[in-house]
C-alpha cells in the first residue's frame, strides 16, 4: 500500500502545476469536446453515401426479401441523419451550459436547496448529491424531444416502435426514480471515501467501485430489469432442451433460462447471460424466438457460451477496472486545484477549497478526447473477443465431440443474417466509422470470418 502510495504521489508530483497555473481549462474542453463532435460528424458523412448503394454486399445477396434490403438502406438514412442533428444538438447544449457558468449556478441552486431545510455548506455530500441531480435534469429535459423523436417518430416509422406514450412516461419516471434510489447512495459513499481516506483514496475507492459493480450483476437483472420487462420461464420444447443440453455439455452453471418480453417496446431482438461466476442466467428475447428457427436460436447462444468460456466478462471488467485505476490516480492533481474551478466560473470562496463532486466532474470534461481515443481501443477489443466468440461456436464439434454440432458455424451465419435483416441493419460500413462506433465486426467481417474458420476446421480433421 505505502509503495502505491509513493507511486502515485510521484504523478502529483509531475501534475504540480494544475494547482498553480492560471489554465484556461473552459477554452479547452469546449475545443475538446467540440473537436469530438466534429470528428463524428465527419464519421457520420463518410458513412451516408453508403446509404446510397441499391445492392447488398456479394455475401448477401439472395439473403433479403423484396424490398428489405431497400427499407434498410432508407432506415440507415434516417438514423444517420438523426444522429447528426440530435449529436450537434447536445455539444450546443452542452456548449452552452458550460460558457454561460449552469455549473456554478447548480452548486449554488444545490446550496440553496439545502438552506431551504436547514443545512449548510458544512454538509458537502448533500450539497453535492442536490448538484449532480440538477445537473441531470438540467441537460435531460432538453433533450427529451430527441427521445420522443427518437422513438415515436424513427423507430415508428420503421416499424420498430411497441412503446405507448403512456409506457414512455412511465419508464422515464422508473429511471429517474431508480436514479435517485441508487444514486443517491453510491455518490454518498463514494464522497465520504474521500473524506475518510484523504491522499489514501485510491485503492478504497477501487474496492467500493468493484464491490458496487459485482452487486449490480445481482441487482440489475433481478430488482430493476423486472421493473421494466417481463422475465418469464422460457416454454419447454426443442429450444429450451437444446439449450440446456448444450450448457449441461460446457459444464455452463445454468439455474435459469428467461423469455423476455422485449416486443413491449421494439421489434428489434437480442440474446445475452448475466450472473456470478457459479450461477448464470440466460435470457432471450420473444422476438428473437419469434424471428429465427431453434436450431439459430442455439447458435446465438453458443456464440454468447463463447464468451463466457474465454471469459471475455472478466477480461472486460479487468480492462475496466484498470481504466478507472488510471483516471483516479491523475485526479488528486485536480482534485486540490482552485485554478480549475475558477475558469469554470465559481466563485473563490468555492474555488478556494473545490468540492470533490464538482472538481471530478470538471476532471471528466477535461479527458473528453482522452476517453474517445481508449472507446477505439475497448471497440477493439471487443471485436477481438466477438471473433473468439465465433470461433468457439464452429469448434464445438471438436471441443465437445458432437457430431451434430458439426454445422453451427453455418447456423449462426444463419442467424446473424436473419438478425441483420429482420432488424434492418447496415450491412455496407465504412471501416473508420465502424472502428469508432461499433464494438462488434461487421456483418461481412463475420461471415468471411466464420468461413474461414469452417475451411481451418476441415482442413484439420
Amino acid at each position: 500500500m505505502d509503495l502505491l502510495h509513493t507511486q502515485l504521489q510521484a504523478i502529483q508530483h509531475k501534475l504540480a502545476f494544475v494547482a498553480t497555473d492560471a489554465i484556461d481549462w473552459k477554452f479547452y474542453v469546449q475545443v475538446f469536446s467540440w473537436g469530438v463532435t466534429i470528428f463524428e460528424s465527419y464519421l457520420l458523412l463518410r458513412q451516408y453515401p453508403l446509404y446510397n448503394k441499391t445492392e447488398p454486399p456479394r455475401a448477401l445477396q439472395g439473403h433479403f426479401g423484396e424490398g428489405e434490403f431497400e427499407k434498410s438502406q432508407v432506415y440507415g438514412r434516417d438514423k444517420a441523419k438523426f444522429a447528426f442533428v440530435s449529436g450537434l444538438y447536445k455539444q450546443s447544449l452542452d456548449s452552452g451550459m458550460l460558457q454561460w457558468g449552469f455549473y456554478a449556478w447548480a452548486w449554488r441552486a444545490a446550496g440553496g436547496l439545502l438552506g431551504k431545510f436547514g443545512y449548510g455548506s458544512e454538509y458537502q455530500i448533500s450539497q453535492s448529491i442536490a448538484f449532480v441531480f440538477i445537473l441531470f435534469f438540467g441537460s435531460t429535459i432538453p433533450t427529451l424531444p430527441l427521445q420522443v423523436y427518437g422513438t415515436f417518430v424513427l423507430e415508428e416509422k420503421h416499424g420498430f416502435n411497441k412503446t405507448t406514450p403512456k409506457l414512455f412516461v412511465t419508464d422515464l419516471v422508473k429511471g429517474w426514480a431508480i436514479a435517485f434510489v441508487l444514486g443517491a447512495p453510491f455518490l454518498a459513499v463514494f464522497l465520504y471515501i474521500f473524506e475518510w481516506a484523504g491522499e489514501r483514496f485510491v485503492p478504497w475507492l477501487m474496492a467500493f467501485m468493484i464491490t458496487f459493480q459485482l452487486a449490480m450483476v445481482v441487482l440489475y437483472p433481478t430488482v430493476i430489469q423486472p421493473l421494466f420487462n417481463k422475465l418469464s420461464p422460457l416454454a419447454d420444447g426443442d429450444l429450451r432442451n437444446r439449450i440446456e443440453a448444450l450448457a449441461e455439455k460446457l459444464k455452463f452453471p445454468l439455474k435459469h433460462l428467461y423469455e423476455i418480453d422485449g416486443s413491449k417496446r421494439s421489434s428489434h431482438s437480442n440474446a445475452y447471460f448475466f450472473g456470478l461466476p457459479w450461477s448464470k442466467h440466460i435470457v432471450i428475447f420473444d422476438t428473437l424466438i419469434q424471428q429465427s428457427k431453434p436450431e439459430e436460436v442455439e447458435a446465438v447462444l453458443a456464440h454468447e457460451l463463447g464468451h463466457w468460456y474465454y471469459l471475455h466478462p472478466t477480461k472486460l471488467m479487468a480492462i475496466s477496472q484498470l481504466h478507472i485505476f488510471a483516471i483516479l490516480a491523475l485526479f488528486p492533481a485536480f482534485l486540490h486545484a482552485p485554478p480549475l474551478l475558477t475558469a469554470f466560473d465559481f466563485p473563490k470562496a468555492v474555488s478556494a477549497q473545490p468540492p470533490t463532486i464538482v472538481a471530478f466532474l470538471l476532471f471528466q470534461m477535461i479527458l473528453t478526447p482522452l476517453e474517445a481515443v481508449i472507446g477505439i481501443g475497448m471497440n477493439a477489443v471487443s471485436r477481438k473477443f466477438e471473433w473468439e466468440a465465433d470461433r468457439f461456436a464452429v469448434e464445438l464439434e471438436e471441443k465437445l465431440n458432437e457430431k451434430d454440432m458439426g454445422d453451427m458455424g453455418e447456423r449462426l451465419g444463419t442467424a446473424l443474417i436473419t438478425l441483420h435483416v429482420k432488424n434492418l441493419s447496415t450491412v455496407w460500413v465504412d471501416w473508420l466509422y465502424s472502428a469508432y462506433h461499433h464494438s462488434h465486426p461487421t456483418l461481412t467481417e463475420r461471415l468471411k470470418a466464420l468461413e474461414g474458420f469452417q475451411d481451418a476446421k476441415k482442413k484439420s480433421t
